[in-house]
């Protein structure tokens, strides 16, 4: 599994980004938005319960991220029809701000290490790239397991400060001087 560090490896997937079977479609590289904090979370498979809940947590706080220079990409390994048809029939997800990136052939999630060895699907990785493209931050929880985007947002402030933060730092906060 890639980690601090480490170069997010090049990509470039099919994503959906509205609803309108006309314009849903668009091409994501990782140059796609070159100078941008880039937030990559995964989850397992469209259609569940628990994948919801974090995209649209996420999508709440698009603005959060993108006050920060940050875009998010959520990534599965369904198609782009897969997540088209989710995004249609699924509430919470119609208005989504940021694009579901389809990587059906695995290629980002194997480069990355963050499928699941038995399901063949992603685990709830969450990375933060920054401008560079440079891995700064890397978490993955079990399949049952959501995660929290305001956490991520947490850490994207404490990065983006290139300062020592101590635990439960928060963006306003002060930040540690080494002794």
């Amino acid at each position: 599994m890639l980690t601090v560090g480490d170069k997010l490896p090049a990509f470039d997937l099919q994503a959906v980004v509205s609803t309108d079977p006309r314009s849903a479609f668009a091409r994501i590289t990782d140059t796609t938005n070159p100078g941008k904090w880039k937030v990559l979370f995964f989850w397992p498979k469209d259609f569940t319960f628990v994948c919801p809940t974090e995209i649209a947590a996420f999508g709440a706080l698009n603005g959060e991220f993108a006050d920060r220079d940050a875009v998010i990409y959520g990534i599965s390994t369904d198609s782009e029809y897969v997540h088209l048809a989710w995004r249609q029939n699924h509430k919470d997800l119609a208005k989504l701000p940021f694009p579901m990136l389809s990587d059906i052939k695995r290629e980002l999630s194997t480069a990355l290490g963050v499928l699941h060895r038995e399901e063949g699907v992603c685990l709830r990785a969450t990375l933060i790239a920054d401008p560079e493209g440079i891995i700064r931050f890397v978490s993955v929880n079990d399949l049952s397991v959501g995660r929290n985007p305001q956490e991520v947002l947490r850490v994207l402030d404490a990065l983006q400060t290139d300062e020592l933060c101590p635990c439960n730092w928060q963006k306003g906060e002060p930040v540690l001087t080494a002794a």
